[in-house]
Parts: C-alpha cells; structure tokens; sequence
C-alpha cells in the first residue's frame, strides 16, 4: 500500500520561503517519477515540478524557474520542494504524487500519476 505524506506547508509573507516535504511509504519508485503539482481554488492542478528517481534529472513548470527546487532523500524515501521568493500566486494547496514510470516532457500531466498525497496548504500574502 503506498501513501504520501506532505507537511511542510503554511503562511508566509511575499518573499519569504517555504520547504515542503513528502514522506513516501510502500514506495520505492527506484527508476519512476515524483512531482509537485498545485491547485488554487477555481483554478485547474498544475504541475510545479517533477524528478527522475534514478537520474534526478529535474522538470520546473516556468512559473518556478529559479525559484523551486525539487529534491529527493533515497535514505528517507522523502521528496522535497524548496520554495524561495514566493509570490501571492503561488498560494495554493500542493500536492506529492509519483508513478512508477520516468518523466517524460509531459511530466505535468496530472492523469498519469497513481499514488496521491493529501495536500498541504501554502498560503503567501
């Protein structure tokens, strides 16, 4: 049974950072594809960033370019998400997910991940 756990998130002011943290349990997902995605309220999940388990080679949705960074702890089976200069447009809930196969460029697609975390609230004012 595999389950994501997010934390991490809160309310900061513009500016500020955050560092969200997804523990993953059941999965090791040793050559699959982890990512960040968001959702606004009436707006459509978006893709935030994605990561290679097995190359850690790295996707960003351009909004976060240079902002985010995503990263992976094998040891702890934890998956990161470094979030500096934030802006009021990145508040949202963020959610972990992963599957099984490699990212591709079309990493960002939300239908092709199996595994869900719950979210974790960012709010930056």
């Amino acid at each position: 049974h595999v389950q994501l756990v997010e934390s991490g998130g809160g309310s900061v002011q513009a500016g500020g950072s955050l560092r969200l943290s997804c523990a993953a349990s059941g999965y090791t997902g040793s050559s699959g594809c982890m990512a960040w995605f968001r959702q606004a309220p009436g707006k459509e999940r978006e893709g935030v960033a994605g990561i290679n388990s097995g190359t850690n080679y790295r996707y960003f949705a351009d909004s976060v370019k240079a902002r985010f960074t995503i990263s992976r702890d094998n040891a702890k089976n934890t998956l990161y998400l470094q979030m500096n200069s934030l802006k009021p447009d990145d508040s949202a809930m963020y959610y972990c997910a992963a599957k099984a196969a490699v990212c591709t460029p079309t990493w960002y697609m939300s239908a092709s991940y199996k595994y869900w975390g719950q979210g974790t609230q960012v709010t930056v004012s």
